[in-house]
């Protein structure tokens, strides 16, 4: 062990994509390397911002009184903002049927779904109002962070969206209002996320490469110790590892920034190194370990083989592993998309176990022993994988996985 676990520690504060938090979290994995003797180095990338200047709500007939934040990267309204008749969109179908060209629309998400949000970018309507929370959370247990729209979204619209809590929007919809209002002002701008990268040369086969990947980002107001300082950490661990046990195999790390904006660092990394990516055999991504309460997964973006192979491996070493074929919605997805062999690696907390994407997503709910226990298994794998005579898994992606990453990237729709 090469007392990684620190690492979650000393990056437990929320550090959202392109932040001063976010780059100090950067040099501080960048320093960690360096006591391994590794020499890590920062790679900046542009990722979108904004500024919420201004935002109001109002509700007319009845009057309705209700907390909200400005939506980022959706846009603005006229400076007199925009009043319309006020409509509940229950879903892409209601979105479908209704009418709502110059209407106030209110959905009961967060996050709009692509194919929901495609239809309302051809019937206009004036503005949205979404939903974050549990109709079930008092108000101080649900935070109305300053989210901004994918990419995905604001690609096909910018509609002008304000946010409230699912609590509210349950009495909103039961005193139903005929009118709305709606302003909102925003600056947008760009700024810079960074990649970390860090390269231990292989002593045999130094142009085969193993990318070992893991986001350091958090959400808003959330310290993002279990997702995905773990990650973090664990491939910290792997590069002490091969740092004292010289690789076969060149071993690239790989800590990206801005994937909860979208996985936009491994999509930049591979945008920016894509003459390498042919000497790529194998992405191995770590996203959320060491929690107390949970169960071991990996999900292959790879031929069957693989999966097979996890499956016996985990069992003859007595690790509790449950392994299935799909695409796992962290960064080893970009890397599979570009025909890489990939898999994550998390330890997943169940339903009333410990949460992510809030204020909740502390170090208190994770054990150093869990942890550990995580990081031996894939440190053990990664060393057969690395070390191996010749390698073992086919540089290919199966026909079914490319049509579950056409799906994942919304190239195609699912009927």
């Amino acid at each position: 062990m090469y007392d990684s676990f620190s690492l979650i520690e000393k990056i437990s504060y929320v550090r959202t994509s392109g932040s001063k938090e976010e780059t100090k979290a950067a040099k501080t994995i960048v320093s960690e390397c360096g006591k391994f003797g590794v020499k890590g180095k920062l790679e900046a990338f542009p990722v979108d911002a904004c500024h919420i200047g201004k935002a109001e709500l109002h509700f007319y007939d009845p009057d309705i009184d209700v907390d909200f934040v400005g939506v980022g990267m959706s846009g603005s309204t006229p400076k007199q903002g925009v009043e319309g008749d006020f409509v509940y969109v229950t879903s892409a179908v209601d979105a479908k049927i209704a009418d709502l060209k110059g209407k106030i629309c209110m959905i009961a998400a967060k996050m709009v779904d692509h194919k929901t949000f495609k239809i309302l970018a051809e019937k206009k309507p004036a503005a949205l109002i979404l939903c974050t929370g549990d109709v079930y959370l008092d108000e101080e247990d649900v935070d109305l962070d300053p989210y901004k729209y994918r990419e995905r979204h604001y690609a096909l619209a910018k509609i002008p969206a304000v946010c409230s809590r699912m609590k509210d929007a349950e009495q909103i919809l039961e005193k139903m209002p005929k009118r709305a209002f709606v302003s909102l002002q925003q600056e947008e701008t760009k700024t810079d996320s960074h990649n970390v990268i860090a390269e231990i040369k292989g002593t045999e086969k130094p142009e085969e490469v193993i990318v070992f990947s893991a986001h350091y980002d958090s959400v808003s107001y959330s310290k993002g110790s279990y997702d995905n300082a773990t990650g973090s950490a664990c491939i910290l661990e792997l590069l002490g590892y091969f740092a004292e046990h010289r690789p076969k195999r060149t071993v690239r790390f790989l800590w990206c920034g801005s994937e909860e904006e979208g996985l936009l660092g491994s999509k930049a990394y591979l945008k920016k190194h894509k003459k390498e990516i042919e000497k790529i055999l194998l992405n191995i991504n770590v996203d959320m370990v060491g929690v107390t309460i949970g169960k071991d997964i990996a999900v292959v973006t790879a031929n069957e083989s693989l999966v097979n192979y996890l499956r016996y491996d985990s069992l003859i070493k007595g690790f509790p592993l449950e392994v299935r074929q799909g695409v796992y919605s962290s960064d080893s997805t970009p890397f599979a998309d570009q025909g890489i062999p990939s898999l994550s690696f998390a330890r997943i907390a169940p339903r009333g176990g410990a949460q992510i994407h809030s204020r909740k997503d502390v170090t208190d709910h994770l054990s150093q022993e869990n942890y550990y226990r995580t990081c031996g298994y894939i440190e053990s794998f990664a060393e057969q994988m690395v070390g191996s005579a010749a390698f073992p898994i086919e540089r290919e992606i199966p026909e079914k996985m490319k049509e579950e990453l056409d799906y994942y990237n919304l190239r195609k729709e699912r009927k």
